[in-house]
């Protein structure tokens, strides 16, 4: 007679194993609740108003593309626009300038490298509303820079940038860079130290300059650390609020408002909530044309690898 193979019980899972296994799990729960409803859901709501006539308190009557249409047509939105270009564009080019030439010379192993750097990095250690604060201070003409110069006998001494339509948005840059290139020094400081030595000793050996090693060499292998400051420098830009709130409110008039600016104004203050959402949307538009480009070479390139 044949025998018959009888299944194989399961194995019993003691209460212990299933808490460990569940337990990162729980762990993580509450923050991912948090990030669906809290981000996510929110940003689906803030897409649906954007599409109904919403003004002090929430309305779901549809009107269609009527939010957008007004926000084309508002020369307040457009004037936060051209400021964002003008702030991005400084911001961002100026900040990874004087980043990577601080940590190139933070990178010849100088003295008083650790107080340098927390020199460097104090800044970004403060909230926008300080630096912003701070700053209105100093380029107000009637208490900072301006009226010490004016007293020390520079009498045609002017720098009423902060007061000045035109300029305004330059103080705005100065105060953002401010704060934002010992970070970005940061970055490129621990990619520089990550760069294989043997392969600056060999280029020497062969008779490169160290200018044409950090240009030619060293700094095109920090493609990665480049796009990494380059999309938290533009995220920091298309978001600021704090700084603008806190250094000049807008003003003069709203020629140096920003779309994040623009956005708080119309919804909270001025019973557009609708409009406001339209613009946020805009605003989550400009950052997903930043990151998703960066994510699809990112993953291009590592399936090529």
């Amino acid at each position: 007679m044949s025998s018959i193979a009888l299944p194989a019980r399961p194995a019993k899972v003691s209460p212990l194993d299933a808490l460990q296994r569940w337990l990162p799990k729980l762990v993580l729960a509450p923050s991912m609740l948090i990030v669906l409803v809290g981000f996510y859901a929110y940003i689906g709501w803030t897409f649906l108003l954007s599409f109904t006539n919403s003004r002090f308190m929430p309305s779901y009557k549809w009107v269609g593309l009527q939010q957008y249409q007004r926000l084309w047509d508002n020369d307040r939105w457009w004037v936060a626009s051209q400021n964002l270009l003008v702030f991005g564009g400084l911001f961002i080019a100026i900040s990874l300038i004087i980043g990577v030439v601080l940590a190139v010379l933070l990178d010849q192993r100088i003295r008083r490298e650790g107080l340098i750097r927390t020199i460097y990095l104090y800044p970004m250690a403060l909230s926008m509303i300080v630096t912003g604060t701070a700053w209105q201070w100093l380029l107000n003409p009637g208490l900072g820079l301006d009226k010490l110069l004016r007293d020390w006998g520079w009498e045609g001494f002017r720098f009423d940038w902060l007061v000045d339509p035109d300029r305004v948005i330059y103080c705005l840059v100065i105060a953002a860079v401010w704060q934002a290139s010992g970070f970005v020094m940061a970055l490129f400081l621990a990619g520089l130290r990550s760069v294989d030595q043997s392969i600056i000793r060999a280029a020497q050996v062969d008779g490169a300059s160290l200018p044409t090693i950090y240009l030619r060499i060293v700094l095109p292998s920090l493609r990665p650390v480049f796009f990494s400051a380059l999309m938290i420098l533009a995220h920091i830009a298309i978001k600021s609020f704090d700084l603008v709130a806190a250094m000049t409110a807008g003003g003069p008039g709203y020629s140096s408002d920003l779309p994040a600016m623009f956005m708080y104004a119309h919804t909270f203050t001025r019973g557009q909530m609708g409009l406001g959402a339209a613009s946020a949307m805009l605003m989550l538009g400009a950052v997903m044309a930043i990151i998703v480009p960066y994510l699809y070479s990112e993953l291009r390139s590592k399936r090529h690898v």
